[in-house]
């Protein structure tokens, strides 16, 4: 598989929001990034928050472009302050290091790119982006 397609991202996207809401979880946003980290698709629920595009971009962004997901790059910050602001500056600001940013993989381990959620708690908004790139029969990295 190239990447991730438009079709595909659009299922990651209704899953993830339908987690969501079965979860009785407070408004999500979501985004699909490329490998190269460019936007493939995006929806944000009713409800939720203008900003929360920029927050769901930089939890993807800092995904795709560093190979770690969130919960990886928030454990990396706490271990490692000056290595995160060291590359928010190399990315113009645009990495958050927490959870709710997720890599997705194919079935033999490739990344092709990176989904993030907002709008609950970090870690709720990784299991709702788990379950989208899960319902796309692709392999998620929290």
């Amino acid at each position: 598989m190239a990447g991730i397609t438009l079709r595909k991202a659009r299922t990651i996207i209704r899953k993830a929001l339908e987690k969501g809401r079965e979860m009785e979880l407070k408004p999500l946003s979501v985004v699909v990034l490329d490998a190269g980290g460019h936007v493939v698709a995006f929806e944000r629920e009713d409800g939720a928050s203008p900003g929360r595009f920029k927050v769901a971009h930089g939890k993807a962004y800092g995904t795709v472009m560093l190979g770690m997901a969130g919960k990886a790059q928030m454990a990396r910050a706490e271990a490692q302050a000056y290595f995160m602001e060291a590359v928010n500056g190399l990315y113009g600001g645009q990495v958050v290091p927490v959870p709710g940013g997720l890599l997705v993989r194919d079935k033999r381990g490739a990344v092709l790119g990176a989904v993030g959620v907002t709008g609950d708690t970090s870690d709720n908004d990784a299991v709702a982006g788990a379950a989208g790139i899960e319902a796309a029969g692709l392999v998620p990295e929290a």
